[in-house]
């Protein structure tokens, strides 16, 4: 069940690399960072589960949870420059 989550994650990885790689829209490019990084905490909650029937490792927990709340963070601040650009072009 792990491989399924490491191959899950690769695909969003992948997928969301090439979207932002190719998107012409900085808020589509915003949507794939979002993707990406999920992709990178699903990889790193796969990880937690080291020995089948043993208990999880806390630290990728830990590091994912820290690792959201400077996701959502930076996502604020990259909203608000959208927007600031936005208002910018139409003035």
């Amino acid at each position: 069940m792990t491989d399924f989550y490491y191959l899950l994650s690769l695909i969003l990885i992948l997928v969301s690399t090439y979207y932002f790689l190719t998107a012409e829209n900085n808020a589509k490019r915003l949507i794939t960072v979002n993707i990406l990084g999920s992709g990178v905490f699903l990889f790193f909650i796969s990880t937690a589960k080291r020995v089948p029937g043993g208990n999880p490792d806390p630290v990728p927990h830990a590091l994912v949870l820290t690792g959201i709340v400077v996701a959502v963070s930076a996502t604020a601040l990259a909203v608000s420059l959208l927007l600031r650009m936005s208002r910018d072009e139409e003035e």
